[in-house]
C-alpha cells in the first residue's frame, strides 16, 4: 500500500541546517496498524506529516499504490488527501463556533464524491458514540468525547489510511484506552492505521512498532500473537 524509499528530509535557516528524516525505507500493507516510536525531536512527526503529503521530501521517493506521490502538484495531492486520508491529532483541533455534527461533516467539505453527507456523519458519531452529543458545541464536552469527534471527523470520509499523531496524549487513562479501544477496532474492520505515540503500552496495541532516533528508523518489529 505504501513504500517510502530514502525519504530524506531537511530544514533550512539561515544559521542552521537540520535533518529531520534520514533514508527513510518504509513499507506498510494494506490493514496493518503500526505504531511509532522515539524520542522526542527524532522525526516521528515529521514523518508522518510527509506520509499526510503535508510535508514534501527533500529526496527519495512515496509510493502509494502505483501512484508516485512525488509527481503530484499541490492541487492534486489536496485531493488526495481529502478522498484517501484521515488525520487524527493530539490537540482535537475541533471547531468551537460549530456543532459536533457540523466539525465531523469538515471531513468531507473537499470532497466532490461524499453522497449522503448527513447520513454518513450520522454513522460517524455513532461508531464513535457520541451521537447523543451530536447537536452540542465542543466546549460543552469532556476531552475524550472531543477526541472521539476528532476520530469521527477523520472516519466520515472512509479513508484508506488513518494517521494519528499522538492521540491520547492530551487524555487521562481511562479516555486514553478508550480511544486506543477505538482505533483497534477501526484496524479490525480493515482500516490502515499509523500512530506516533510516546506510551509503551499504547504502542503495544499496534500489530507493528517502529522506533526512530536522530531521524532514521532503527527498528521494526511485529507484535508477538
Amino acid at each position: 500500500m505504501i513504500r517510502l524509499e530514502k525519504i530524506q528530509r531537511r530544514y533550512v535557516s539561515d544559521e542552521v541546517e537540520t535533518t529531520a528524516l534520514r533514508d527513510i525505507d518504509l513499507h506498510v500493507d494494506a490493514g496493518e496498524f503500526v505504531a511509532i516510536m522515539g524520542p522526542s525531536g527524532c522525526g516521528k512527526s515529521t514523518l508522518l506529516n510527509t506520509l499526510g503529503t503535508v510535508d514534501r521530501p527533500n529526496a527519495g521517493r512515496y509510493l502509494f499504490g502505483d501512484r508516485d506521490l512525488a509527481a503530484l502538484d499541490e492541487k492534486a495531492l489536496a485531493k488526495f488527501r481529502a478522498a484517501t486520508l484521515g488525520f487524527i491529532f493530539q490537540s482535537f483541533n475541533l471547531i468551537d463556533e460549530l456543532t459536533i455534527e457540523e466539525n465531523v461533516a469538515l471531513g468531507l467539505a473537499y470532497r466532490s464524491d461524499a453522497g449522503d453527507r448527513r447520513a454518513r456523519v450520522a454513522a460517524a458519531v455513532d461508531k464513535v458514540g457520541i451521537a447523543h452529543r451530536a447537536r452540542h458545541y465542543p466546549h460543552q464536552l469532556s476531552g475524550g468525547q472531543q477526541q472521539r469527534a476528532a476520530i469521527a471527523r477523520a472516519i466520515v470520509g472512509d479513508p484508506k489510511l488513518i494517521l494519528a499523531d499522538e492521540p491520547t496524549g492530551n487524555l487521562d487513562t481511562a479516555n486514553g484506552e478508550q480511544v486506543l479501544d477505538i482505533l483497534t477496532g477501526l484496524n479490525a474492520e480493515g482500516a490502515t492505521i499509523i500512530m506516533v505515540t510516546h506510551s509503551p503500552s499504547h504502542a503495544d496495541v499496534a500489530k507493528r512498532r517502529i522506533d526512530m532516533l536522530d531521524g532514521r528508523i532503527v527498528a521494526s518489529a511485529a507484535r508477538a500473537i
